[in-house]
């Protein structure tokens, strides 16, 4: 039985790749949060609306998913970075398992091709109303623009999270 559970949504393949490093390094499971509208994952509507959607803390509903959150001690959240926000179908999760979340503990991380990551995982914290995550880690782009450097940086956000340091 797995104890960690990543919980993430990705548009354009970067949160993914990560989440699976996780999967494979720790043997964490996984929950890929899937908006029943998708996102736009092109151009200045993607930009635009996903941006005004992370700012205006929307809630999109999400495609059903069958897991049971009681048999995990660790979420770990994973996101693209929207206008230095979380990415909304995560607010939808929280918001939806606010009961079946108390009491465990959290990690996060967030890829981004800009900045704002650090202020999205303030706002995340808050959201899920925890002072503060056990691990939290940033990544540049990790799938996209891969490269020895980022996948170091994701190895080491592993074994932060393993306590194999």
């Amino acid at each position: 039985m797995s104890k960690d559970l990543v919980v993430y949504y990705s548009l354009e393949g970067n949160t993914e790749y990560v989440a699976n490093v996780l999967k494979e390094k720790i043997g964490a499971d996984l929950l890929k949060l899937v908006p029943k509208k998708a996102y736009h994952d092109k151009g200045f509507a993607k930009f635009f609306w996903g941006g005004k959607s992370a700012v205006m803390a929307e809630k999109p509903e999400l495609e059903e998913f069958d897991v049971d959150l009681f048999q995990y001690e660790r979420i770990i959240f994973g996101f693209p970075v929207w206008a230095s926000n979380f990415t909304p179908p995560l607010r939808t999760f929280i918001e939806n398992n606010a009961e079946k979340l108390k009491g465990k503990r959290f990690a996060a991380f967030a890829c981004q091709s800009g900045g704002g990551a650090e202020k999205a995982i303030a706002k995340l914290a808050k959201c899920i109303g925890i002072s503060d995550f056990d691990k939290t880690a940033v990544f540049i782009d990790p799938k996209t623009k891969s490269d020895d450097k980022k996948n170091e940086q994701i190895k080491a956000f592993c074994q932060a999270l393993t306590g194999n340091v």
